[in-house]
C-alpha cells in the first residue's frame, strides 16, 4: 500500500483510538454520577434527537420514576435534577453513535478507494461488529438496572468495560501496523522471553480491567479506605466468608479489592523489571522510549488509583483511574508493537 494513504487510514484509526479514550472517561462518570439508568429506553435512531418540550422532558420523567433507582434511591427527585443526570448518559449514548459513524464511513470509503487491502478491510470490518456488540452490551448493561435492583450487574458492567478496551487495543494495534510496516523494519533480535514478558504485562493490564470492572460494580471502593493495607490487615480476613468460595472473587467486596490490588503490586514489580531488561537488550530507540512512558505512565496510574482509593472514589479520580488504566493500556500494547520480531534494531 502507498504510504501516504497509510498514514491517512493511520490518522483515522488514531481519531477514533482518541473518540474511544473520551468514551471510557465519560462512560467512568456517568457511572460515577449513577446517571447510566436514567433513560430507560434502547432507541438507536430515535434517541440521537434529546427532549426539545417541556412534554418531552415529562415523558421521560415519568417513565424514569417507574423505574427501581427513582423508586428506591430517589425518590422525590426534581426535574432538574433528573435532567443533570439524563444529558450525562445522553451524551455518553451520542459519542458511541459518533464513534460508530466516524469508524464505519471511512471504513466504507477507504475500501472503495482501495486504501485497504483485502486483509485490513476484514480486520477493520471485524472490529466495527464488535463495536456493534458494544453498542448491545451496553444496553443489556442498562436493562439488568431497570427492573428489579436500582443497579446494573457488575458481570455486564465488567464485560462492557473490558469489550471497550478490547476494541480500543486492537484499532491501535492496527493503527501501529499502519504507521510502522512490517516490510519497512530492519530484522532484529528483540529476544523472545523480553517479547514474552511485555505481553504479560498487557495481559496483567486487562486483568486489571477485570478485576476493576469488578470493584466499580459492586462499589468495593467504598470499604477498605486505607493503604497500604486494608483496614489493617495485609489480607482482610473477610476475604472468603461467602460460600461457596469462588463466589469471593465476584461479590466479596473484600475479595475483589484485594485481587485488584494484588494485581497492581504485581505490575509495580514486573514493569520496573521489564524496564531493566529493556535497557539491557539491543532493542530499537522507539522500544526504549516506550518502556520509559510505560514505567511513568504506571506511576501515575498507581498514585491515582491511591488516591481515588483513600478519598472513596470522588467523581473527577474515579474517572481519572479509569481512564490512566486505558493509558497504560496504550502505551503496553506500542511497546509490545515496537518489540515485533522483525521491530529491533541490531
Amino acid at each position: 500500500m502507498d504510504r501516504n494513504k497509510q498514514k491517512t487510514v493511520a490518522a483515522w484509526l488514531l481519531v477514533c483510538c482518541g473518540l474511544i479514550f473520551v468514551m471510557v472517561v465519560l462512560g467512568g462518570v456517568t457511572r460515577l454520577t449513577h446517571s447510566g439508568l436514567s433513560i430507560v429506553e434502547w432507541e438507536p435512531l430515535v434517541g440521537t434527537v434529546p427532549p426539545l418540550t417541556d412534554h418531552d422532558w415529562q415523558t421521560l420523567f415519568e417513565k424514569y420514576r417507574r423505574t427501581p433507582e427513582y423508586q428506591q434511591v430517589n425518590k422525590g427527585m426534581s426535574l432538574d435534577a433528573f435532567k443533570g443526570i439524563f444529558w450525562v448518559e445522553y451524551f455518553h449514548r451520542l459519542l458511541g453513535r459518533l464513534i460508530g459513524i466516524v469508524f464505519l464511513v471511512p471504513l466504507v470509503y477507504f475500501w472503495l478507494r482501495g486504501h485497504l487491502d483485502r486483509r485490513l478491510g476484514l480486520q477493520l470490518a471485524g472490529i466495527f461488529l464488535l463495536g456493534a456488540v458494544q453498542g448491545a452490551l451496553g444496553w443489556y448493561m442498562v436493562a439488568s438496572g431497570l427492573i428489579n435492583e436500582p443497579r446494573v450487574s457488575h458481570f455486564r458492567l465488567t464485560a462492557h468495560l473490558l469489550l471497550a478496551f478490547l476494541i480500543y487495543a486492537a484499532i491501535l494495534w492496527v493503527a501501529l501496523g499502519q504507521i510502522w510496516p512490517r516490510g519497512e523494519e530492519r530484522a532484529g533480535a528483540s529476544p523472545a522471553p523480553l517479547r514474552r514478558m511485555a505481553w504479560c504485562v498487557a495481559g496483567l493490564v486487562f486483568a486489571m480491567v477485570v478485576t476493576g470492572g469488578l470493584v466499580a460494580g459492586i462499589r468495593a471502593g467504598k470499604a477498605y479506605n486505607t493503604f497500604p493495607l486494608m483496614n489493617g490487615h495485609l489480607v482482610p480476613p473477610e476475604i472468603l466468608m461467602l460460600d461457596p468460595w469462588y463466589m469471593n472473587f465476584f461479590n466479596n467486596m473484600a475479595t475483589v479489592q484485594f485481587d485488584h490490588r494484588l494485581f497492581a503490586w504485581t505490575l509495580a514489580i514486573l514493569v520496573p523489571l521489564l524496564w531493566i531488561k529493556v535497557m539491557r537488550s539491543n532493542v530499537s530507540r522507539r522500544a526504549r522510549r516506550l518502556t520509559h512512558a510505560l514505567l511513568a505512565v504506571l506511576a501515575v496510574q498507581i498514585s491515582l488509583g491511591i488516591s481515588t482509593l483513600l478519598l472513596a472514589v470522588p467523581v473527577a479520580l474515579g474517572a481519572a483511574h479509569q481512564g490512566g488504566a486505558l493509558a497504560v493500556l496504550t502505551v503496553a500494547i506500542a511497546l509490545n508493537h515496537a518489540l515485533r520480531r522483525d521491530g529491533s534494531r541490531p
